[in-house]
């Protein structure tokens, strides 16, 4: 077990440290001291002891980022409980099946997802509550109920006592279960990940001993909490250092994140890449391509000061005062990231999965290398599946104090993923001599070529989406051949007047374009255009198996 501190002594410490301090601000709505959080944790307690709710029950909490979302989880794992975050973009029914299938006695909602559930649908339940009202929606315990309504008469003044001295949560060996995260919601594809609280401090332990927060630095919440990776970067991780949060209360659109980091100015920023993908080929690209900007870059002493000046822009776009901008979630476009190397951005690459909870391999953006996610967590032991894992890339196999116990009511699933104590994460790599690791692509989506070749559709995806007219692509195999599907950017072709003709013609271009750049294995054999986005996981990461078209 880990020789640091428990959970709950992190929350404790950040209360008692920071008390007067910002803690949480909902966007352009509410800010909420550290002992406000208290008064809400002491709040919330009372509502399980009302309940007799026990240590180890599970409570599900599911809603947009915002204060209350994120006081209901500290209240639920400092009191010894597990939290079920629950993904909020999932359907009526698989919510009603994460509730059931996790055993909850428990649910915290937001108002506008409690209007699309069913109250008989969730059988078990002993009350919920809506997490923006704070008010009791449904109980099934008159006794309990009349309780709580003594409870709420008198709180008020019960709280005016409270100090920092009296924040005192109870002990829970880190060793406990502490969160059930469900990477699908769906009947019969249930994964719901159980992670230890001995996870979760690996995972704050680390950010707070590497990244560089203090008391008091700005953070911008917009990755899903329910999500491993918003989860402990956004949120508790800087918590328990003292940080100011602020939740953005609404689907995160580019430009509603961008104008946030403009107005916060966050001391940190977690990013997937798609949305770097997207202000480097919208913002940035139009203005290297200018004829007369081609050969300014050509000149040695110029464009020095042109990098330079791109690096202050793009860094001026994420509110300037970033310590450095993590991207993990997905890989990263080559084309962007030799770009962002060049102009010398602070940036670097994370590894990381829900069944890690989920950070696995990182290092500091000055130390960070082309191409590679970091170096292993000093938590975990690593090995790859390949006779030369330094040439020939091989499954990453995981053990250590970040890997979950395994899937909630899932033996099957949990022998197929942890295998005589290794974690088999599913992800193609290789590892140089310092320790860096590569990722090479998904174990799942390989291809293997005509002689027994692999192919990783990722690499080639990347060469198609950094051309134009293009939004995003999918590589697939049918008969023996590679076909891109392809998203093409619509408003673009709609400012450029191309009719459909013209975009098929452009993707034709495109297709021998990138083959010229393949080997002959893995070369396009054609493109379909696909009419909309394509179906994507919280990480941003497409969801390759629903994508199969039919060829004669």
């Amino acid at each position: 077990m880990l020789n640091i501190n428990y959970i709950k002594e992190y929350i404790e410490k950040s209360i008692q440290e920071n008390w007067d301090q910002p803690a949480f601000s909902d966007y352009q709505g509410k800010t909420f001291l550290y002992k406000d959080v208290a008064m809400q944790i002491d709040r919330i307690h009372k509502i399980f002891d009302v309940w007799e709710i026990k240590q180890g029950d599970k409570i599900s909490l599911i809603g947009r980022n915002n204060s209350n979302w994120a006081t209901t989880y500290l209240a639920t794992i400092s009191y010894g409980a597990v939290i079920v975050p629950i993904l909020a973009d999932f359907a009526t029914d698989d919510i009603h099946h994460i509730v059931n299938h996790s055993d909850s006695v428990m649910l915290f909602v937001g108002d506008s997802i409690w209007d699309s559930l069913e109250e008989q649908s969730m059988p078990h339940l002993k009350a919920i509550f809506s997490i923006d009202s704070n008010n009791l929606i449904v109980s099934r315990d008159g006794k309990a109920e009349r309780r709580y309504n003594d409870m709420i008469q008198t709180i008020n003044e019960e709280q005016k006592v409270l100090t920092p001295s009296k924040i005192l949560y109870p002990e829970i060996s880190n060793d406990k279960l502490g969160v059930i995260s469900y990477t699908s919601g769906t009947t019969g594809f249930s994964k719901g990940v159980m992670l230890s609280l001995n996870s979760l401090v690996a995972n704050v332990d680390f950010g707070r001993n590497n990244i560089g927060l203090k008391p008091k630095n700005n953070v911008v919440s917009f990755l899903p909490l329910a999500h491993a990776y918003g989860a402990a970067f956004e949120f508790l991780m800087p918590f328990s250092i003292g940080c100011h949060i602020t939740f953005l209360t609404k689907t995160p659109s580019p430009k509603i994140i961008l104008q946030a980091f403009q107005e916060i100015k966050p001391r940190l920023v977690l990013a997937v890449p798609l949305i770097i993908e997207k202000i480097y080929k919208k913002q940035i690209l139009p203005v290297l391509n200018r004829p007369a900007m081609k050969v300014f870059i050509n000149i040695p002493f110029l464009n020095r000061k042109i990098y330079q000046k791109i690096n202050k822009k793009l860094t001026d776009v994420f509110g300037g005062n970033f310590l450095e901008i993590v991207i993990g979630g997905a890989p990263l476009n080559k084309e962007v990231e030799d770009f962002l190397r060049k102009i010398n951005f602070r940036y670097t690459i994370g590894y990381g999965m829900t069944e890690c909870g989920p950070l696995i391999s990182y290092i500091g953006w000055e130390k960070c290398r082309a191409g590679s996610c970091g170096v292993l967590l000093p938590t975990l032991e690593m090995k790859i599946d390949s006779n030369y894992p330094q040439q020939v890339a091989g499954e990453i196999l995981l053990k250590g104090e970040n890997v979950m116990e395994g899937y909630y009511k899932n033996e099957e699933a949990t022998r197929k993923t942890i295998i005589d104590g290794w974690l088999h994460t599913g992800d193609l790599g290789v590892i140089d001599n310092d320790g860096y690791i590569y990722i090479k692509g998904r174990s799942k989506s390989l291809i293997l070529g005509p002689s027994g070749q692999n192919i990783y559709p990722e690499e080639i995806e990347a060469k198609f989406n950094n051309l134009p007219f293009i939004t995003e692509s999918l590589i697939i195999e049918k008969q023996n051949k590679l076909i891109a599907l392809v998203y093409p950017d619509l408003d673009a072709a709609d400012e450029a007047k191309l009719v459909s003709a013209d975009i098929e013609q452009i993707m034709e271009k495109h297709r021998i374009e990138v083959n010229k750049n393949l080997p002959s294995y893995s070369q396009v054999a054609k493109v379909r255009l696909y009419p909309e986005e394509f179906e994507k996981t919280p990480k941003k990461s497409i969801k390759r198996f629903l994508y199969q078209i039919n060829e004669n």
